[in-house]
């Protein structure tokens, strides 16, 4: 697939499909890792002389029109972060068509969060056509991996009407999640936490005839998970609560993790490996999370919400952590791990 260093964009127009939809709590933003994921893909449009640069994101989950998840607050932190950055209360509109007309070189243009509109996940090519008459792109880029499962119009009818190019962070994702499933670094280990059995199931089966070791941790861990191959380590000890609910991986366990991290040259992560949001029982994910990151040849691959916001937030405290990936696609990583079609990759 080509990306945008296949395309000149010089003096161009270009439209981006990113994913910035940030967490918010009474209106504010939480985090902003998904906006800082997205600057290498715009600093490389402004580097590459683009005269416009126009953004469109979801933000939340409205049900139409919603002041509370407008995306001008992701344009106000993002203009925070890079400058330049505008924002107009439409997609389609007029005012949009004069907003970009406006813009000056460099500068960059958010529009309206596209889950306003019925036919952004009705997948209408007529909505998204309406956008392109309004903001006349010379380049369309999808850098939104997070929904490009989605048979949505900005990620998939757009291939109708015009072609589409990767966006940096989307082919990041893309070559970083390819390489854990086709061309692993051995020894490879996949570590798969969280609290669905019916969840973790299809990514313990795929990768047990791939991985050289297959961790299950977590709540499906805790509950009695049956392995089904020899290569499978069902976590064997846990920390457990004053009621005895086994909250953690335990001792022994961790330190049978931790050896198989020291030894690998591919990680694969997706799931806690106990209930991390309290401290108390965070100390097997915070090990195996800080091991990863001061992992400096190793392939890190770090997927799935509540395990990538755990890191961030540990990184915070421990800036010199570094992942080869930290995905920002939940479901789409577990799609794309899986095998499955992927609309907007199609």
């Amino acid at each position: 697939m080509k990306t945008i260093r296949d395309v000149d964009v010089e003096d161009k127009t270009v439209l981006v499909r990113v994913d910035m939809n940030v967490p918010l709590e009474n209106g504010e933003i939480t985090s902003d890792f998904r906006l800082r994921a997205s600057l290498p893909t715009l600093e490389y449009l402004r580097e590459a002389g683009a005269a416009k640069i126009v953004l469109m994101t979801h933000l939340g989950r409205p049900e139409g029109y919603d002041e509370k998840f407008s995306s001008e607050v992701v344009a106000e932190r993002l203009n925070e972060l890079i400058g330049r950055v505008y924002f107009v209360d439409g997609v389609d509109s007029k005012e949009v068509a004069e907003k970009v007309e406006a813009l000056k070189a460099g500068e960059i243009l958010m529009l309206q969060n596209l889950r306003f509109y019925e036919g952004e996940k009705k997948n209408s090519a007529e909505f998204m056509q309406g956008i392109i008459e309004a903001v006349r792109p010379d380049v369309y880029v999808n850098d939104a991996f997070a929904v490009s499962h989605r048979a949505h119009a900005s990620v998939a009818a757009v291939r109708e009407l015009m072609p589409v190019y990767m966006g940096l962070l989307l082919e990041k994702e893309v070559e970083n999640l390819s390489k854990v499933v086709n061309n692993p670094a051995r020894p490879f280990v996949v570590i798969i936490g969280g609290a669905k059995v019916e969840d973790k199931e299809p990514l313990v089966k795929k990768f047990a005839p791939i991985a050289d070791t297959v961790v299950v941790a977590g709540k499906i861990a805790a509950d009695g998970y049956a392995a089904q191959a020899d290569n499978i380590y069902v976590v064997e000890d846990f920390d457990e609560d004053a009621e005895g609910n086994r909250l953690d991986a335990g001792p022994l366990a961790t330190a049978k993790i931790a050896s198989l991290i020291t030894d690998a040259s591919t990680i694969l992560w997706n799931g806690l490996l106990g209930k991390a949001e309290d401290p108390a029982f965070a100390t097997a994910s915070t090990i195996v999370a800080e091991l990863m990151g001061e992992k400096e040849t190793a392939t890190t691959v770090v997927c799935g919400g509540d395990t990538v916001g755990f890191v961030e937030g540990l990184m915070e405290e421990h800036p010199l952590l570094d992942y080869t990936l930290l995905s920002t696609g939940g479901g789409a990583a577990l799609e794309f791990l899986l095998g499955n079609k992927m609309p907007g990759l199609e």
